[in-house]
């Protein structure tokens, strides 16, 4: 075979390099009258040449048709839009040349000459019954759909579809839902990977409501209705909220209902975060007992839709399911890898980054495109838009990226707008983009999967997101926004930039795709405990016949080692019981049965209940709330990783220690976001965006998690399983931090839950700022309960809430005496007495219990606490700062 050289020219100037004479020369060129004489000559030389618009990159690779590895070379490799750098960056060789190599081909294969349509869309009206036309968004299907639609009309096996973003997918799954819930009569749920694209299917599945449908949304900002969740057609939910609802029995027969599972975005399954959860659920839904591999007839059927995965059958093999690969797609994609210097300052590699990203958004505007620009954090977001904003004019000078009022003012007056989670604009930023009022938006990889935002091109900023590196599936559905018909485009352009460094492994493994690789093995006790509260693994044997059907002993890991470490774990962290029932070893405990429905991973939930009890025992309310706060900070690996930008660090460490060194610590972000509501509530005002001198947004992620660590902690009181004195502060912060807005002091956790316990579950967001303001009468107005009926969000007469308040609180009490401490209160509460570290729980059958103090050293503080299985409590000492009923 004679040598190969390809060739990517930005330069109409550019000089062929010497070439053999047989050497077959293929040559990319940008469109544009500019290349018209370097055509011409390649024209008359015999070389052909193919040409396409936002040709960035510029390659000169040699090797040999059908040779091996090592005969490829990338010679020389540089981004035009970087220029004026001089330099050009070292030849590549071996598996990194092929890399390149293999890119160029699909680039030239994309780029060949049109070829005649493929197929047209098909009348839905031939597939689909009559009755369903009105819950399709259109009256055709494209060819993807109308593969896959007899595919799940007429079977009732498990599919996996595998097509390209853009191809319609949506549709598909419709199509799954609707035979499920018209013709069988049964429910289905349809599994999203995050909250956005709940909100965004939920929008367009409004249709169906107005159909008469019973369409619920569920995710974790929105509280469930369970009267609702039970009457539902359709769920729409997270993974994470599917699989709490499976652990919480209140639930179960309702799920016993779900006859399909339709999974959007399967390929998580090698996501790091998302994908073990995700594992665990489709191994248990897989089987339609939930222990063998035989399907019975009320089984859940499984439809997996996929982008992005490359080792499809074997996904669809574990599964038992039959395999659709789709390659239609209704517009064309182009992807390249703007390549930048590398540099150990990363500054300024994040600069080169952002010059290359402005530069890339400049050349596709002015073609009247509109561009997609994704950056790996929400400082980068902001940071990146107010350059654009200043590349195209706008009078940027004195903005600082953290102003966000004015941030937003200039970026919109530019035709710029942004969009991550806290961003106030957000919502209005994805409907003036899709409007094309603005034709930038720049954004996290929230947006990433599945949300309907499409655009010309998609501008891959960042090759991290906060502190970890992106993977290749992510990358491939940010690609995937562009050039969707959404956008009125039949081809998209995709940008990724890169280090030199980075460039050779990112080639290869977007040319391979995304394969999926089991993750479970990392968080296996938290798996084993959520099948132990089902009730589907009773013993260790149970437990490895579980293995078997998972993922990662599909793909290899045979060991069954790993299962019996977890059960030991388990029992060890006394979330599993041995058992004496025949046929059943251990059981969960109570404290598994809770740990497993708030989704606590169990090994971090273990290191907190032990540094909780090493702890010294506090003699102050302040003093307590930094010592919980500070575990929690810093043992929550969420917490303690919370993504902070070097600017923000020396803040938030002077906040913490204003006398001490300013090096920023893991979890200080965490820890100065909880202190600020613990100790400055009146700073969590309407309107509020820098709080200590750090930007609300920057402390929003850790005040979303941490309160379903405290909650667990406080819920413990009445297990008697850690100290009264964390379960009573926990309890209290845990509502505090919830409700910030509501500005809540110390004491009022108890308040706010009352406010919980009194509003309807669906309605939680609006109705308990409504019910605070009506019970501090901190000038909110207090709700109408007689004039105009009563309001929907709480459905109570002025003369149930008075009762209910009273009833909430409860009535408790508690009389210490030398040696022991005597208490009254609810039927089915404890009395936990505790003098220093040691403390005993005594239950409270009849309302009453009488309690010894334990030993301790002399001197030791004591004191006694009764916790209702409702939630309330009732305490004495420095605790009963924590008793309050009013603000």
């Amino acid at each position: 075979m004679g040598e190969i050289v390809w060739l990517k020219l930005t330069d109409p100037d550019a000089e062929l390099p010497p070439t053999p004479p047989d050497a077959d020369v293929r040559v990319l060129l940008p469109a544009g009258e500019e290349f018209s004489t370097l055509r011409d000559k390649l024209a008359a030389n015999g070389i052909e040449a193919r040409e396409f618009p936002y040709l960035v990159e510029e390659e000169t690779i040699t090797g040999h048709d059908g040779g091996p590895a090592g005969g490829c070379t990338v010679v020389a490799a540089e981004c035009s839009l970087t220029r004026p750098l001089p330099r050009r960056f070292p030849p590549l060789t071996g598996t990194a040349a092929d890399a390149a190599r293999d890119t160029y081909d699909l680039l030239w294969q994309t780029h060949a000459p049109a070829v005649p349509a493929e197929a047209g869309p098909v009348p839905a009206a031939d597939l689909v019954p009559q009755d369903w036309l009105r819950f399709l968004p259109h009256p055709t299907l494209n060819p993807a759909q109308a593969a896959a639609v007899p595919l799940i009309l007429d079977t009732d096996d498990h599919l996996v579809v595998v097509a390209p973003t853009g191809a319609g997918k949506t549709v598909i799954g419709m199509a799954a839902a609707l035979r499920t819930v018209r013709t069988q009569q049964r429910k289905a749920a349809w599994l999203v990977p995050q909250r956005s694209l709940t909100d965004e299917l939920d929008r367009e599945l409004e249709t169906w409501r107005r159909e008469g449908l019973r369409v619920e949304r569920l995710s974790g900002e929105h509280s469930v209705d369970v009267r609702k969740v039970r009457e539902a057609d359709l769920w729409v939910a997270t993974t994470e909220k599917f699989e709490a609802m499976c652990r919480a029995s209140s639930l179960r027969e309702a799920l016993a209902e779900v006859g399909c599972l339709i999974v959007d975005e399967i390929h998580l399954l090698g996501d790091t975060e998302r994908g073990p959860v995700l594992e665990a659920l489709l191994a248990r839904m897989r089987d339609g007992d939930g222990k063998t591999g035989a399907r019975t007839d009320t089984g859940m059927r499984i439809i997996g839709l996929s982008a992005t995965v490359s080792n499809a059958e074997g996904i669809a093999d574990w599964l038992g399911a039959r395999l659709l690969r789709l390659a239609w797609r209704p517009s064309r994609l182009t992807w390249q890898l703007p390549t930048i210097a590398g540099h150990r300052d990363w500054n300024l590699v994040e600069t080169a980054r952002i010059r290359a990203a402005a530069a890339i958004t400049t050349m596709i505007t002015r073609d009247g495109g509109s561009v997609l620009v994704f950056c790996g954090s929400k400082r980068n977001v902001r940071r990146t838009a107010l350059i654009l904003a200043g590349a195209r004019g706008a009078h940027i000078d004195g903005i600082h990226p953290d102003n966000t009022e004015a941030l937003h003012e200039v970026c919109r007056s530019a035709g710029i707008g942004l969009h991550y989670k806290g961003w106030d604009q957000r919502k209005q930023a994805e409907t003036d983009f899709r409007a094309r009022r603005l034709d930038v938006l720049v954004a996290t990889t929230t947006v990433a999967a599945g949300v309907n935002l499409p655009a010309r091109a998609v501008v891959v900023q960042d090759t991290e997101v906060g502190l970890s590196p992106l993977d290749v599936a992510t990358v491939q559905q940010m690609f995937g926004r562009a050039g969707r018909i959404g956008a009125g485009e039949n081809r998209g352009w995709a940008f990724l930039i890169v280090t030199e460094d980075e460039r050779p492994a990112w080639q290869a493994k977007l040319v391979a795709g995304h394969t999926v690789r089991s993750q479970i093995e990392t968080s296996l006790p938290d798996h084993v405990l959520a099948e132990a509260v089902q009730h589907r693994i009773r013993s260790p044997e149970e437990a490895e016949l579980w293995w078997v059907g998972t993922l990662a002993h599909h793909q290899g890991s045979r060991s069954r080692t790993p299962v019996r470490h977890a059960v030991d774990f388990l029992l060890d962290a006394d979330l599993l019981a041995p058992a004496d029932t025949p046929g059943v070893r251990f059981s969960p405990t109570e404290l598994g049965k809770l740990t497993a429905r708030l989704m606590v991973p169990a090994t971090v939930g273990h290191e907190l209940r032990l540094a909780l009890a090493e702890a010294p025992l506090p003699d102050s309310p302040e003093e307590a709330e930094t010592t919980l706060i500070g575990l929690v900070a810093t043992l929550v690996p969420k917490l303690a990783q919370t993504a902070i930008n070097e600017e923000l660090k020396g803040t938030v460490a002077r906040f913490l220690r204003p006398d001490g060194p300013a090096d920023y610590q893991p979890g200080d972000l965490a820890r100065a976001a909880l202190l600020l509501v613990a100790i400055d509530p009146a700073a969590f005002h309407r309107g509020a965006r820098t709080i200590a001198g750090i930007p609300y947004m920057a402390l929003y992620a850790a005040l979303e998690e941490a309160p379903r660590y405290l909650h667990w902690i406080g819920c413990q009181g009445l297990l008697g399983t850690v100290h009264p004195w964390s379960a009573i502060v926990a309890a209290d912060l845990s509502k505090r931090v919830r409700w910030r807005r509501c500005r809540p002091a110390r004491g009022a956790g108890r308040l706010l839950w009352m406010c919980e316990q009194m509003a309807t579950a669906a309605h939680l967001e609006d109705a308990v700022p409504t019910l605070w303001g009506a019970a501090t009468g901190r000038g909110i107005t207090a709700p109408d309960w007689t004039a105009r009926g009563r309001p929907h969000h709480c459905h109570l007469g002025e003369e149930d809430y008075a009762a209910l308040l009273r009833d909430r609180a409860t009535g408790a009490r508690i009389e210490a005496r030398d040696d022991h401490a005597v208490a009254n209160g609810p039927e089915g509460g404890v009395l936990v007495a505790w003098r220093g570290a040691h403390y005993e729980r005594t239950p409270m059958p009849r309302g009453e219990a009488t309690a010894v103090f334990p030993e301790g050293s002399p001197g030791s503080d004591r004191g006694a606490a009764v916790f209702t299985w409702r939630g309330d409590f009732h305490v004495t000492g420095w605790l009963s700062t924590y008793l309050r009923t009013h603000p």
